[in-house]
Parts: C-alpha cells; sequence; structure tokens
C-alpha cells in the first residue's frame, strides 16, 4: 500500500474546508495545509485534522503556493485538493481501493473532475479526467537491452475515481483581476492561459469584463507569435466588446477574421445577437442557426447548444411566429436538460 500526503493551500474557507477534509482526512498518511492570509476561522478548522498547518505570504501566484505546499510533503504520493472538492462514500471506497493497490510504476493519477457544468467554470465537460494524485520523488531507470534509453515522459494511470466540484460562487472576478495584473506588468501570457482567459470570458464574463480585456486581445490579434487559434480566440473577444460598444465597423472587422478562420458557434452567436438587437431577424435567424447546428464551440459549450437555440426562439418571438419560437425554446430546455 502506497502513502500519500494531502496537500492543500486555502484561504478563507471556513465554510468548505471540513466538508472536504471529513470526505478524505481518513485516506491521508499526512494532512498538510498552506494557508495564504485567511481572516475567518479557516486555521482554526485546519488544526483540528493536522498539526502541519503552514503560512504563506500571498505573492498572487497560485503555483508559488502550491510548489510551497509540495515541499513540506513526506509521504510516497502527494494528493492534491481544493477546499471546494468532496469525495462521496462509492468514491472513497474506489480512492482507498487504489491506495492499496497502485503499481509503485505509476507517476501520475488521474482522477475525474465532475460537476464542472454546474458553476460557471471555463470547463466545457461536466466531467472531465484531471492529474490529482502524484509521485513526489521520482527514479529514473535504463529501459531496452541496447540503445537503451532513460524513460522521460511519465507513467501516468487513469483512475475511475470521480471528485465531485462544489464551490460556493464562481471565482471570475479572482481570476480576471490576476489576467488584468498579469496585463498590466507585461508578463506575457501563455497559450494556455490565453485559452483560459478566453473562455472564462464567454463562460462567466460580464460587459465590463469584455471591456477591460479588449485592448490585451486586440493586441494579441497583431502578436505574430500567436498561434491560429489564440488570435481566433481573441477576435471573439474584440468582436463581443466592440458590439458591447456599438462600435459595428470594428464588430464586422473582428467577427469577419473569425469567420474566414472557419467560424466558430460563440461569433455566429454575436452575429445573430448583432443582427437581432438590429431588428433584421432574417440575418439573426441565419447566423443563430449556423450556431446550433453548422458550426462548433471553441469556448463555451452552450455557444453551440442552447444559446443560439433561445436565439433563434426569441427571433422567431419576435417575428410573431409562436410555434417556431416555441419549438426552438423546447430544443434550448432539452439540451441544457441533457447536459
Amino acid at each position: 500500500m502506497i502513502t500519500i500526503s494531502l496537500c492543500m493551500i486555502v484561504k478563507n474557507e471556513e465554510r468548505l474546508l471540513a466538508r472536504c477534509l471529513n470526505s478524505v482526512a481518513d485516506l491521508m498518511d499526512e494532512i498538510i495545509i498552506v494557508d495564504t492570509g485567511s481572516t475567518d476561522r479557516t486555521k482554526e478548522i485546519a488544526a483540528q485534522y493536522t498539526d502541519k498547518l503552514y503560512d504563506f505570504e500571498w505573492v498572487n501566484d497560485f503555483s508559488a503556493a502550491r510548489n510551497f505546499a509540495f515541499s513540506k510533503a513526506g509521504m510516497e504520493y502527494i494528493y492534491s485538493a481544493d477546499a471546494d472538492e468532496v469525495l462521496d462514500e462509492e468514491n472513497r471506497g474506489a480512492f482507498r481501493k487504489l491506495k492499496e493497490t497502485l503499481l509503485p510504476q505509476i507517476d501520475i493519477v488521474q482522477m475525474y473532475y465532475a460537476n464542472q457544468l454546474s458553476f460557471g467554470t471555463i470547463y466545457n465537460y461536466d466531467k472531465e479526467l484531471r492529474p490529482k494524485l502524484f509521485k513526489r520523488l521520482r527514479t529514473f531507470t535504463w529501459t531496452e537491452p541496447i540503445h537503451e534509453q532513460v524513460i522521460l515522459e511519465p507513467v501516468i494511470y487513469d483512475s475511475d475515481v470521480t471528485i465531485t466540484h462544489m464551490p460556493e460562487n464562481n471565482h471570475k472576478d479572482r481570476d480576471f483581476a490576476s489576467f488584468e495584473r498579469m496585463v498590466s506588468t507585461g508578463e506575457r501570457i501563455s497559450k494556455r492561459l490565453h485559452n483560459i482567459y478566453v473562455k472564462e470570458l464567454f463562460v462567466s464574463g460580464e460587459d465590463q469584463d469584455f471591456l477591460a480585456a479588449e485592448p490585451f486581445f486586440e493586441a494579441s490579434c497583431l502578436d505574430t507569435e500567436r498561434s491560429l487559434d489564440e488570435i481566433k480566440e481573441a477576435a471573439c473577444v474584440v468582436a463581443r466588446a466592440a458590439r458591447i460598444r456599438q462600435d459595428t465597423a470594428k464588430f464586422f472587422k473582428y467577427a469577419l477574421k473569425v469567420v474566414a478562420c472557419d467560424g466558430c458557434a460563440e461569433i455566429c452567436c454575436e452575429l445573430g445577437q448583432y443582427f437581432m438587437e438590429h431588428n433584421e431577424l432574417d440575418e439573426a435567424i441565419i447566423w443563430y442557426y449556423n450556431g446550433a447546428y453548422e458550426t462548433e464551440s471553441i469556448l463555451n459549450i452552450h455557444s453551440g447548444g442552447d444559446i443560439p437555440l433561445n436565439g433563434l426562439a426569441e427571433c422567431y418571438r419576435l417575428a410573431g411566429n409562436k410555434e417556431q419560437a416555441d419549438e426552438y425554446g423546447k430544443l434550448a430546455s432539452e439540451w441544457k436538460r441533457d447536459r
């Protein structure tokens, strides 16, 4: 049986921390909790589960805090958890079995992260695999009888353990503030974070969030080091911001950039919304139909589902066609229910 260190970073989690720890504490051989500046009862609650409680001065860097937590671990494997995660009884059993049977050759265990679509997160799948259990010290071994080589890629195992994500609220304001801070300091945003920034805008961003992000993404469209995918997603943001500001010329300039790159459901919905706002219902219907049936979403799964279907319902309602409006409204409800 392997040994496991639970490593968590927390701040003001008094409402959630006990729920999380009650679901995993007895599965762990060591619990390490790093507090980044709580002003509530978080540390008091954490102390009921472990004496390995550390303070870490927040430096606007989650990676730095997690690396600090990992540095305190002493078991064979490290389980990384957040306070808004829960293991139900069935998956506690699956985790226990995993702990009893995991082969020592495994470097990383992936577990299913579930309940994503209920809280406006950036992920377009309700359930997806994520790396959650990590071998603390990795050994390097030579293989092959001739032309020998050291295995460099980690050995990853996809388990059947499912973690339920149960946050109390959306973290968009915190995340957008972090992105804006990175931009203001001139730090280059990686391709991965570029994509996450855009996704979070389209999943949970409000008008002011798009307007605040517009200058960065307009510059991103001109960045010769950005990939075509990055330019396409950046143009979606600029088009949305221009529509919000009613800058028609800029809206079409950036919307057409996306269309020229094979389009996507998101920009079809933007065009549908633009034409509906200008009472050009026939044009709006064309674009909403394309969003629902002819293109794929790249940022927000709803852009290829209930958003354009509801748009079609509204267009037909405004046109006085109640039968079609009701039909598309029903399709939108069914799409959302099935997710």
